[in-house]
């Protein structure tokens, strides 16, 4: 059952409230792979939101692999399931890398994670 909410009041920009909405649909389950979501012109209207809001959340989400587009057909849940974890897992290691290359520890680099979540 594909459900989303949008806050017009919340400080979050609605487009990354509905990517956000989706990503977790499709981390609880709720959202399957294969699974048809609402074009722009009807969830847009749904939402009371722009179209250009909803087609920038599904821009990125299928930039991200959560969504995948099959033209006339319309858009879909990716059949790779949640990418999500696979990019922050890629993140990570990235990270890492270049904290070692700058030659910090890893209480250092904790640190600044710490930081960047906090803010």
């Amino acid at each position: 059952m594909f459900h989303i909410t949008v806050s017009h009041e919340s400080p979050v920009p609605p487009y990354e409230q509905l990517r956000l909405g989706i990503i977790g649909q499709v981390r609880s389950g709720e959202l399957a792979a294969g699974t048809k979501i609402p074009t722009v012109r009807a969830l847009a209207a749904e939402l009371g939101l722009a179209p250009n809001t909803v087609a920038r959340a599904y821009r990125e989400l299928e930039a991200d692999g959560v969504v995948e587009t099959r033209g006339r057909q319309g858009s879909f849940i990716a059949s790779s399931g949640d990418p999500t974890r696979d990019l922050a897992g890629r993140a990570a290691t990235e990270y890492v890398s270049v904290v070692r290359r700058l030659g910090l520890d890893d209480a250092s680099a904790l640190r600044y994670i710490t930081v960047a979540l906090e803010s």
